[in-house]
């Protein structure tokens, strides 16, 4: 478990100081951290000025989402209860973030099994580096296939679904979501299809042939090297 909580650590992008603190200093995100590749990922979600879109256990990409869809558009930060459980401090970092955002970044806390998106209302929805968690202890597990399902749901006809996650070895039993807190590429083109997406896009932004893709990623000679994939899919019209 201790695991899994740093797991939501790095990709919520909290360091562990108090609440308080939190709330006053940010950590870095997408639009202070060129690691990120905030404009490659905007780019490649397709986001335009008065989109709404949302951000699934919301980040370190928030505000970089709000600046790409503007004044006109919405940015829902969902966090789900599960997450919240294991870190209230991601509430007032993500209330701080709505505050500084003029009405474009709502906090949605819901339980990840329903997260209560509204039907036919988003043009994107994006997660970063956590969808594998959909599978483990820290999340539940969730129910995937619904998960899944709730996003198709959400999204308008033409909406895109984009997943960015630590790459698992081709094959790789879903047990190493727990274990080395990836995902085999595969498995999430399998479900996310399922749902009744089709395969929109792929980048290898993310790519790093150096990785084995079967170290755990918090060990210190990968972390933040890791070999990710960046998939697209898209509700048909």
């Amino acid at each position: 478990m201790k695991l899994k909580i740093a797991a939501a650590v790095l990709a919520l992008g909290l360091a562990g100081p108090a609440t308080s603190a939190l709330a006053q200093s940010p950590p870095a995100d997408a639009m202070t951290d060129a690691s990120m590749k905030r404009e490659e990922v905007v780019a490649f979600i397709g986001l335009k000025p008065g989109d709404k879109v949302a951000d699934v256990v919301a980040g370190r990409f928030t505000r970089a989402l709000a600046a790409a869809v503007g004044p006109n558009g919405k940015v829902y930060a969902v966090e789900p209860a599960e997450v919240v459980k294991a870190h209230p401090e991601v509430v007032p970092m993500m209330q701080a973030a709505a505050g500084a955002s003029s009405g474009v970044i709502e906090l949605v806390q819901a339980p990840v099994d329903a997260m209560g998106l509204k039907p036919n209302s988003l043009d994107a929805v994006f997660i970063r580096q956590n969808y594998h968690d959909l599978y483990d202890k820290f999340m539940g597990p969730a129910d995937v296939p619904g998960f899944n399902k709730q996003v198709y749901a959400a999204l308008k006809p033409g909406g895109v679904y984009v997943i960015l996650d630590h790459s698992a070895e081709a094959g790789a039993p879903l047990s190493v979501t727990e274990s080395i807190h990836r995902i085999d590429e595969a498995q999430v083109r399998k479900d996310v299809l399922a749902a009744g997406f089709k395969l929109d896009g792929e980048s290898r932004a993310f790519a790093n042939p150096a990785d084995d893709r079967k170290t755990m990623v918090f060990v210190p000679a990968i972390r933040g090297k890791t070999d990710q994939f960046l998939l697209r899919f898209r509700k048909p019209e």
